[in-house]
């Protein structure tokens, strides 16, 4: 197994080989497979024999082998089987060219981000494919963090490579005109990264630490490529705020702790601090995004010191303008849990059931976790049972259940013990 150092080395150097060799051969689909194959090397002889002095041209070179062998023998086979009347091409150079030093030292991660992150793809292609072409991660790494087979999850990244390829999308930055239509598309596919990692949708457990990381990771990446892009900004600022809690998200059986009851000691100062000097930053230059606008919100939660000293006028005031601007369902939702702080539980439970007739959210267990926390407030404490009972049924992330599980049986004896509904 290698290190952790060898392990992060290797993933931040993952897409630029990748880069580097499709640019080369005009292959992304067997580049990536080669340099997949290099990376399997290096773990498994870097740690006995040491990093080299130059791990990027050490990948370079390895994977350029491989697709050297991999031209020779399918031009052997096309020959043997007489498939094409061209002449074959030249073989390649089993070592870079001198004359590709410049060519092999370009960053091609953020090229690869917006490759993987084509709009022609769906949101879980694009994910798996990320995380494997920038990423670094193997298929049956990606395949145990989604808890699929392995076969299962080759098939699906497969698909998206040949989707990439069928689509003849070349392998270069995306047009001034396409860019911010792409660009919204890379940093969707890491928000829903981030978001399986901090609340995983499935499983045993509440977090899934190693989505999360490299959600952050390849996000700071993309802000350390894009500098001056408010929205890149603004969704680090949103993942370092929002990773800042997760000590304090769970007990030590792994039960989820509602943010109004966690201690605020455990929540990562350093994080805190680097999300909201981000997110101060991005907020000044004007133009804002909704990226920004959900960091603002998770800066109010992350400095007040305690539950009581929540901004909840202000959180209200940012979530009126983030439903103006995305018309995003969850946000109404979110509006109307701040609506009920402020202005009282009633509040609140009117704008759920407007939310509820529309049909958006029909089946959604949010929506009766919600509706329950709210009932719970307005003291119609046999509703709120009902509708945690209803939201327990309908999670598939077993912590979020037992948790909602055990809130409605405590709440039922409450009432029982207090002879109130």
């Amino acid at each position: 197994m290698a290190s952790p150092t060898v392990d992060d080395l290797l993933r931040e150097l993952a897409p630029q080989v990748v880069g580097v060799l499709t640019r080369r051969f005009g292959d992304f689909d067997a580049a990536e497979d080669a340099v997949q194959e290099s990376m399997l090397d290096a773990v498994a002889q870097w740690p006995e024999q040491g990093v080299p002095d130059n791990p990027r041209g050490w990948l370079i070179q390895v994977a350029h082998r491989r697709m050297a062998d991999q031209v020779r023998n399918e031009q052997a086979r096309r020959r043997r089987e007489e498939l094409v009347a061209a002449q074959a091409p030249p073989e390649r150079r089993t070592a870079p060219p001198a004359e590709d030093a410049r060519e092999a030292e370009r960053d091609d991660t953020l090229i690869m981000l917006f490759l993987c992150c084509h709009p022609a793809l769906t949101s879980a292609s694009a994910i798996a494919l990320t995380l494997r072409s920038v990423g670094g991660l193997t298929t049956a790494e990606i395949a145990k963090a989604f808890m699929v087979p392995e076969a299962t999850m080759a098939q699906r990244i497969s698909r998206a490579k040949q989707r990439i390829k069928a689509s003849g999308v070349p392998f270069r930055m995306p047009d001034p005109q396409d860019r911010a239509k792409r660009l919204g598309s890379v940093l969707h596919v890491l928000y829903l990264i981030f978001n399986e990692g901090y609340a995983s949708s499935v499983g045993p457990d509440l977090h899934r630490v190693e989505l999360s990381r490299e959600a952050i990771r390849l996000t700071r990446m993309a802000h350390h490529l894009l500098p001056d892009d408010c929205e890149v900004a603004g969704l680090l600022a949103l993942m370092l705020l929002t990773d800042a809690r997760r000590p304090a998200r769970t007990d030590a059986a792994g039960t989820p702790i509602p943010l109004t009851e966690q201690d605020r000691s455990l929540w990562d100062g350093q994080a805190i601090a680097e999300g909201i000097a981000l997110v101060t930053r991005t907020l000044a230059r004007g133009a804002v995004g909704p990226y920004q606008l959900q960091a603002a919100i998770a800066a109010l939660h992350d400095e007040a010191a305690t539950a009581e000293e929540t901004d909840w006028p202000q959180i209200l005031a940012l979530y009126g303008l983030l439903e103006r601007m995305s018309d995003n369902p969850v946000v109404t939702l979110n509006r109307a849990v701040a609506a009920a702080m402020v202005h009282g539980a009633a509040a609140g439970l009117d704008m759920l059931r407007a939310l509820d007739g529309d049909g958006r959210l029909t089946g959604n267990h949010r929506f009766y976790a919600a509706r329950a926390h709210l009932l719970e407030m307005a003291g119609d404490r046999r509703a709120a049972v009902e509708d945690y009972r209803a939201a327990a049924g309908r999670t598939t992330s077993i912590p979020e259940r037992d948790y909602l599980t055990t809130r409605a049986a405590q709440l039922a004896r409450d009432a029982a013990a207090s002879g109130s509904p």
